[in-house]
C-alpha cells in the first residue's frame, strides 16, 4: 500500500494524532495518514469525549469494548483517534462531534468534511 502524502487540512506536514497509547491511524503509526486502500477515509485526528463515544456506540461502531484480539484496549474521553471523515461529518449533523486537530487532520478529509465543519470543531 501506497501511502497518500503526509499533509494536513491547512496544507503543511501531518503532524501525530497519537503517541502510543492508544496507537491510531489506518496504519496504525501514530498518524492519520490514509491511502487508496482506507476506504473508510481515517483521516480527521479527534479527542474523544463520552458522548461522542456513546453516539458511536449508538450507530454500530463500538469504540469503547477492548478488543484484545486485535491489540485494542478501547478508547475513553481524551484519547485522540483518526476518525473515519464520514463519520465525523455524521457526528456534526447530529451535534456531537468531537473536537479536531487540524494540524493532525490529513487533507483528504476535505473530500468529504468542509474545512469550515472542521475548524469549527478545531482544538484551538
Amino acid at each position: 500500500m501506497q501511502k497518500d502524502d503526509p499533509v494536513n487540512v491547512l496544507g503543511e506536514a501531518l503532524t501525530p494524532c497519537s503517541s502510543v497509547d492508544p496507537v491510531t491511524g489506518y496504519f496504525r503509526d501514530g498518524h492519520c495518514n490514509t491511502c487508496a486502500e482506507d476506504r473508510g477515509s481515517h483521516t480527521v485526528c479527534a479527542r474523544m469525549t463520552a458522548e461522542f463515544l456513546a453516539y458511536s456506540k449508538y450507530v454500530g461502531n463500538d469504540l469503547t469494548t477492548p478488543r484484545p484480539e486485535f491489540g485494542f484496549a478501547g478508547l475513553k474521553p481524551g484519547d485522540r483517534w483518526c476518525l473515519c471523515a464520514a463519520r465525523f461529518l455524521q457526528a456534526h449533523d447530529e451535534g456531537c462531534a468531537p473536537r479536531v486537530d487540524l494540524s493532525a487532520t490529513h487533507m483528504r478529509a476535505l473530500d468529504i468534511v468542509p474545512l469550515s465543519v472542521l475548524r469549527t470543531h478545531s482544538l484551538g
